[in-house]
């Protein structure tokens, strides 16, 4: 209550001036009261704990508890305690959590609400505010601020047929015209045994069933490592749908990796130029291919994170990637838009070694120009788009 000191020096002129011995004991026991009551309400809320508890990766589509354990470690009780958590927008409605509640002295009290992770993203859970006064009002309120945390929304991650992508394609893994290596886990047939032939390869079962010695037969591989190429240059998507189509692209590589490392059993890697709410500012991002599931999560945490970034050319990006990759290597192209040098950098891959795949995010067809440009054997280009919310299944047509 600002108006409470302005009453005791009010009060204590009058007893002055009137010389009455009770107006005195008036103004010492208000006075006492406003002081003790200061002492108390500062004490307490400094020695309240604050704890809070909720799970800080999640996935689309999940509902995230977070509970805040509240412990006061002292014998005096808080009288009153209100507690307040900024939330954002896009996780909980109203973007915040609100409660009054009473702690007495070495009591606790919990707690939670929900976060429904509609959307992937980078977010901030908090500040959390605690402020406590007395039960009189007579002195300001006393306030302490808990830090922020954060949490990871993960992009979707849809089967390939709702994006219009075939489930086996050049994406994964190429034949090879000369077998340089074996994929040991693509068994095509079986063939009679011959001196040196590894024991490892013995078809144990066939063996059996025959009455002769037959060898495993594999397929040959040269794409043995995939790198998902993404473009999250604002200029390279169109403005009036900009947030559809950004993210199904990222939606989209979130698919492609999840098919290739967890389906495939293959490697996967990330390439991308984009804006990192947590190191805010442009990096660009350049996750090599690996089969491990741990990467995956990895190349998953990247996604929920970048945002679109006024990049430099995406041409050149694809070209510095290339020399990290060794020949033979798949390269999947992630983008919005078509141009010449984008139809150019992809002729030099192919040419170079490497195979090569495009993946349009956008619902128009294609000049006759670079339709033309398109169709170049060996290149397969897929569109993929649906104009509505992201809620739904995602759509997309193979061109």
């Amino acid at each position: 209550m600002r108006g409470f000191l302005p009453f005791l020096l009010a009060l204590f002129v009058i007893a002055a001036v009137l010389r009455v011995d009770f107006f005195f004991t008036i103004v010492y026991l208000l006075s006492l009261v406003y002081l003790l009551s200061r002492l108390w309400v500062r004490h307490s809320i400094k020695c309240l704990q604050v704890q809070r508890r909720f799970v800080d990766h999640a996935f689309s589509g999940d509902r995230v508890s977070v509970e805040i354990r509240v412990r006061n470690p002292d014998r005096l009780p808080v009288p009153w305690l209100e507690v307040h958590e900024s939330l954002p927008v896009e996780l909980a409605a109203p973007p915040f959590y609100n409660e009054v509640v009473s702690l007495g002295g070495r009591s606790q009290h919990s707690f939670s609400y929900y976060l429904n992770c509609y959307r992937r993203g980078y977010y901030a859970i908090g500040p959390l505010t605690l402020q406590s006064g007395d039960l009189l009002g007579i002195t300001t309120r006393a306030q302490v601020e808990v830090a922020s945390e954060h949490i990871i929304v993960y992009p979707r991650i849809l089967p390939l047929q709702e994006l219009g992508l075939p489930t086996h394609s050049p994406l994964a893994v190429l034949r090879a015209r000369s077998p340089l290596f074996e994929d040991p886990a693509r068994v095509t047939g079986v063939r009679d045994y011959k001196r040196g032939d590894s024991m490892r390869r013995i078809h144990w079962t066939a063996t059996a069933s025959t009455g002769h010695l037959l060898v495993k037969q594999y397929q040959p591989a040269i794409a043995r490592e995939t790198l998902i190429c993404l473009d999250l240059n604002r200029q390279d998507y169109g403005q009036r749908q900009l947030y559809t189509a950004t993210e199904l692209a990222i939606v989209a590589a979130a698919s492609l990796a999840n098919h290739i490392i967890v389906r495939e059993g293959l490697p996967a890697g990330l390439s991308t130029e984009a804006w990192d709410p947590l190191l805010d500012r442009q990096v660009r991002f350049s996750l090599p291919p690996r089969p491990e599931r741990s990467h995956l999560m990895g190349i998953l945490e990247v996604l929920a994170r970048v945002q679109l970034a006024d990049a430099g050319a995406f041409e050149e990006l694809l070209r510095q990637e290339s020399l990290k990759l060794p020949w033979g290597a798949t390269m999947v192209i992630i983008t919005g838009r078509e141009s010449e040098p984008l139809f150019d950098i992809m002729v030099h891959l192919r040419r170079s070694g490497f195979a090569v795949a495009l993946l349009l995010i956008q619902p128009a067809r294609p000049s006759p120009e670079l339709r033309k440009r398109a169709d170049l054997p060996g290149i397969p280009v897929y569109r993929i788009w649906k104009a509505e919310e992201l809620d739904a299944a995602m759509e997309g047509a193979q061109r």
